[in-house]
């Protein structure tokens, strides 16, 4: 026979007084046994002189330390939320891999 205790609602309370909102259009990430560091930032198009190559510059806005089982959590809730918006908008088309999508 099945336990059918009933289910104990949480009510969460989310503090936003000491968030920082910023933008990204690239992420860098570093993995340990433990943990997995996801740097945000800005990677920015830098013309270094006449005639000299254009490099990028990444400069980093936030930096996320999270556990395996928080970035699991993340990449489920992405996936959903990405998923979703593929469903309302089209598929998302990616640039190859350092340049801009033509078209």
């Amino acid at each position: 026979m099945a336990d059918e205790r009933p289910q104990q609602q949480v009510q969460i309370r989310v503090d936003e007084s000491k968030m920082h909102v910023t933008y990204a259009n690239t992420i860098r990430t570093t993995t340990t046994a433990d943990e997995i560091i996801m740097d945000f930032g800005l990677n920015l198009p830098v013309q270094q002189g006449q005639g000299e190559p254009m490099s990028m510059h990444f400069g980093v806005g936030a930096r996320v330390v999270m556990n395996w089982q928080g970035a699991k959590r993340l990449m489920m809730s992405l996936q959903q939320a990405v998923g979703a918006y593929e469903q309302n908008f089209g598929v998302i088309e990616l640039a190859p891999q350092g340049g801009r999508k033509q078209g």
